[in-house]
């Protein structure tokens, strides 16, 4: 069961971002995480307003304590947000 979902846009830099489904993707994306129960937190990035979602390569993790959910989303965002390089 789902516990949460965060979901923000971001810009992505020039080498864009890896994802297991596609391989990289450019411009500007949107950043979601959803967290399970069990503390499974699975991130997706998709472009911005698309219908589609692809899985960031390595991002997926689980959390000990559910609070932790939104400070991780938070960290990926300002990792991946590079609109300038």
């Amino acid at each position: 069961m789902l516990m949460a979902e965060y979901s923000s846009p971001f810009a992505s830099g020039p080498g864009g971002v890896m994802t297991d489904d596609v391989g990289v993707i450019t411009g500007d994306l949107e950043l979601r995480t959803e967290a399970g129960e069990d503390g499974l937190v699975s991130v997706y990035v998709r472009y911005e307003e698309a219908d589609e979602w692809y899985r960031l390569r390595g991002a997926s993790c689980v959390v000990h304590d559910p609070r932790d959910h939104r400070a991780l989303h938070m960290a990926l965002l300002g990792v991946l947000n590079r609109p300038a390089g």
